[in-house]
């Protein structure tokens, strides 16, 4: 090992701190036989922690000492009891301890910091894979709708727009087999606040007969704006109107949007 790699190893200070191992104090005291600059390094070593005790540990009071100690560990830990101790050994012990304790502390206060960076990942985490979620179901509902308006079976029926919006228009897909409807209004005016549109399947002989098949109450709810509707088995004829919320018994005429023969 390189000098200069030795000495920021930090074996030097555990030799110091009198806490290195046999075949460290061996390797210390070999490198110090051999190079000034580790005798130097050994010496400030000294120096900076006898410094370090006069200016910290006459203030380390058995109260002081306790309350870090409990604010780490989470549990009281008695005082160390004053010895008396002649030489370097007395600074030595005291600043360990502080240092012990401060080091102690800040470990601790560190990783409450990556507990709370932890957590918060974690809920971004959670809050993403929710958006996966939603976004997957939603690209399966389109898959769904885009599969249904493809298929062969369907009747398409296309709806001119009436007198009360002559640009609107709109769509019916009809599978007489299943019955299914689902109806386009992509191409009608977003309904004012409080109306909704109605779904009409009619008869037109031997007289005009509607049928309800559905109100579009949730309107914003598909951007595509194409709904499914109550099945229908028998029309001549589809027509939308605009109605109060809920519904209207009977189409009101002078609200005809859109109107189509099958």
């Amino acid at each position: 090992m390189e000098v200069n790699e030795f000495i920021t190893s930090g074996i030097l200070e555990l030799y110091v701190y009198g806490v290195a191992t046999e075949a460290e104090v061996a390797e210390v005291e070999r490198m110090a036989a051999e190079h000034q600059i580790v005798r130097d390094e050994i010496k400030s070593i000294e120096t900076a922690v006898v410094s370090l005790s006069y200016t910290m540990a006459p203030y380390l009071s058995g109260e002081n000492y306790q309350r870090i100690a409990k604010a780490i560990f989470g549990n009281e830990i008695e005082a160390p009891k004053p010895v008396k101790v002649i030489g370097l050994a007395t600074y030595i012990g005291y600043a360990a301890s502080v240092l012990f304790l401060l080091g102690c502390g800040y470990l601790f206060f560190e990783n409450q910091n990556k507990d709370a960076a932890l957590s918060t990942v974690n809920e971004e985490k959670v809050a993403l894979a929710k958006k996966i979620d939603t976004l997957n179901q939603v690209n399966e509902s389109r898959l769904a709708l885009v599969n249904v308006l493809r298929s062969k079976e369907n009747t398409v029926i296309d709806l001119a727009g009436q007198a009360i919006a002559p640009e609107s228009s709109a769509r019916i897909y009809w599978n007489k087999a299943s019955q299914e409807v689902y109806v386009d209004i992509a191409s009608l005016p977003e309904p004012p606040e409080g109306k909704v549109y109605q779904i009409w399947s009619l008869k037109l002989v031997p007289q005009l007969t509607p049928t309800s098949i559905g109100t579009i109450a949730n309107y914003d709810s598909s951007a595509e704006k194409i709904f499914k509707v109550e099945p229908t088995g028998d029309a001549e004829a589809f027509g939308i109107t605009l109605e109060p919320e809920g519904g209207s018994a009977t189409p009101t005429m002078e609200q005809l949007y859109a109107l189509g023969k099958v």
